[in-house]
C-alpha cells in the first residue's frame, strides 16, 4: 500500500526535471534518484521521454518488454533519472556514447548537468575525444559534407551546398564547434522533434533545443570536452556499497559488439573482500542502464 501511494504521489506530481544534481560527497559518484511515471492515455515512450528530459533508448533499456508506441494505460514505468557519473575528471563537458548522455561540470557551484544526447549513427561513429570547444556559433549555417549530399542524393533529394540558418537548418538554432580533428564534429540542437538519446546523427552530438540552448549559454570557449564510450560503470561507495550500471554496448561499422565483462578492479575487490559475482553478471548481463547494488554494507 505504501508503495502504491508514493508512485501515486510521483504520478500526480508536476514532473521533475533531474537534469542538475548537487555533486556527490568525496568517495561516491552516484547523482539523483529514480522516479516513477504511471502511463496515462495517448502517451507514447518518447512522449515520456520528453517530459523527463532523458533518452527514449534510455527509457526503454529501463522498462524493457514494454512496447514504445503503445505502452499500457496504468503501468508504472521506471525513469531512468538516477545514474554514476563516469569515471573521469569532473571538467567541463563530458559524454557517454554507450549510455546518450552529456554531463556538464561546474565544480565552482558543486552541480552536474546531465542530458540526453543523440549520436552517430552505425557507420558514421561518433568518436571517442578529449578536446574543447573551439567556436559558438548561434543560428549556424549547414554545409553538408559530400559524402552526406550523396546520401540524401541517392534519396532522391538534392541538398543546397550551404543551408542557410532557419525551420530547415537541422543544426538547430546553436551549434558548439569541437576543436577535434578538422572541426567537423559539432554540438548542436536539431529542428526535428526525434532523435534524441538515439544514434541517428551523421557523427555530431545533437541535443534537443531547450538544452542545447541552455548549454550554449554557459560553456565557454576553450572549455574542455571528453568524449568516451563507457558501457559499464561502477560506483564503490562510502559505507563499503557497491554498484554497477551497464548499458548495451554500442554496435560497431561491422556489426559487432563490445563483450562486456566485470572489470578487472572490480573483480580483484569483491576476490579480496570475499564477495560473489553472482550478481555483477547479472547486472551486466541486463544492461537495463540502472545502478543496482550489488554489494550492501550488511554484507560484510
Amino acid at each position: 500500500m505504501l508503495r502504491k501511494l508514493l508512485i501515486l504521489c510521483c504520478c500526480l506530481s508536476s514532473p521533475v526535471f533531474a537534469t542538475s544534481y548537487e555533486l556527490p560527497p568525496e568517495g561516491s559518484s552516484i547523482v539523483g534518484r529514480t522516479q516513477f511515471h504511471q502511463i496515462q492515455q495517448g502517451e507514447s515512450m518518447a512522449d515520456i521521454a520528453k517530459q523527463y528530459d532523458v533518452g527514449f533508448l534510455a527509457l526503454m533499456a529501463a522498462n524493457q518488454g514494454v512496447d514504445p508506441f503503445l505502452p499500457s494505460v496504468d503501468y508504472v514505468l521506471t525513469i531512468p533519472t538516477q545514474v554514476i557519473l563516469p569515471d573521469v575528471e569532473r571538467e567541463g563537458v563530458v559524454i557517454n556514447l554507450a549510455e546518450l548522455r552529456l554531463y556538464y561540470f561546474v565544480p565552482e557551484q558543486n552541480l552536474v548537468h546531465i542530458f540526453p544526447v543523440g549520436i552517430g549513427r552505425i557507420g558514421r561513429d561518433t568518436p571517442e575525444m578529449v578536446t574543447k570547444i573551439s567556436q559558438k556559433r548561434p543560428n549556424p549555417t549547414w554545409t553538408p559534407p559530400t559524402s552526406i549530399r550523396k546520401e540524401y542524393a541517392a534519396k532522391g533529394i538534392e541538398l543546397p551546398a550551404v543551408v542557410p540558418a532557419g525551420p530547415e537548418n537541422p543544426l538547430g538554432e546553436y551549434a558548439l564547434r569541437l576543436a577535434h580533428g578538422a572541426g567537423d564534429y559539432l554540438i548542436h540542437g536539431t529542428n526535428k522533434d526525434f532523435g534524441i538519446g538515439m544514434r541517428v546523427s551523421a557523427g555530431c552530438i545533437r541535443m534537443s533545443p531547450q538544452d542545447i540552448e541552455w548549454l550554449f549559454s554557459q560553456v565557454k570557449l576553450g572549455e574542455k570536452v571528453t568524449v568516451i564510450n563507457a558501457p559499464v560503470k561502477v560506483s564503490l561507495e562510502p559505507d563499503r556499497s557497491v554498484y554497477i550500471e551497464a548499458h548495451e554496448p554500442l554496435t560497431r561499422s561491422d556489426g559487432s559488439k563490445k563483450i562486456l565483462g566485470i572489470p578487472e578492479e572490480l573483480v580483484w575487490w569483491l576476490q579480496a573482500m570475499e564477495q560473489s559475482e553472482a550478481k555483477a553478471r547479472a547486472v551486466i548481463l541486463a544492461q537495463n542502464g540502472l545502478p543496482v547494488e550489488i554489494v550492501s554494507p550488511q554484507d560484510f
